[in-house]
């Protein structure tokens, strides 16, 4: 073979690692690294189309919004809060409750079955991230810091929620 074949076959080995890593970056990860597969799935650039650039950067990214700065955070209408990206009902507010935090905080999910969680080691701490199960975006952290009944304090950001007025 010689260097000009040996170059356009590495390329295109290269091309398609490049190809098929790109599909995942930004996608949620299932405990062996693979990406997970969820109710709702989109591509990345599907997600960009129907996320604003926040959304796309909290709940595909993993970002965080800045404290007290979230459209939900003084929140006090009755209601639902639906997942932006797929509009799964995660939380009611009859759960919310003002913690201090600066993000929506709930003490219990719409429904065990709504919310995943995995730990989390970024930013030099330990925490446990909460996603939504049905599309897989982040929507913030659980604490064990919370309120009665649960003791649990869902600190979830804005962005990655809708609200539905009762």
């Amino acid at each position: 073979m010689n260097k000009i074949g040996l170059w356009v076959g590495f390329g295109c080995i290269f091309g398609s690692i490049l190809l098929s890593c790109s599909d995942s970056i930004g996608a949620p990860k299932d405990k062996k690294g693979g990406k997970m597969k969820y109710e709702v799935q989109k591509s990345e650039e599907e997600w960009k189309k129907v996320l604003s650039s926040e959304q796309y950067r909290i709940l595909r990214e993993k970002g965080t919004e800045r404290a007290f700065t979230g459209e939900y955070y003084y929140n006090k209408e009755k209601g639902k809060y639906l997942c932006a990206a797929c509009g799964a009902e995660l939380f009611n507010s009859d759960t919310k409750y003002e913690s201090g935090s600066g993000w929506p905080s709930f003490y219990k999910p719409a429904s065990e079955k709504v919310i995943d969680s995995e730990t989390d080691t970024s930013h030099g701490m330990t925490r446990t991230e909460v996603t939504c199960s049905k599309c897989g975006g982040h929507l913030g952290h659980v604490f064990p810091d919370g309120p009665a009944p649960t003791g649990l304090r869902y600190c979830i950001n804005s962005a990655s929620l809708k609200f539905k007025k009762d």
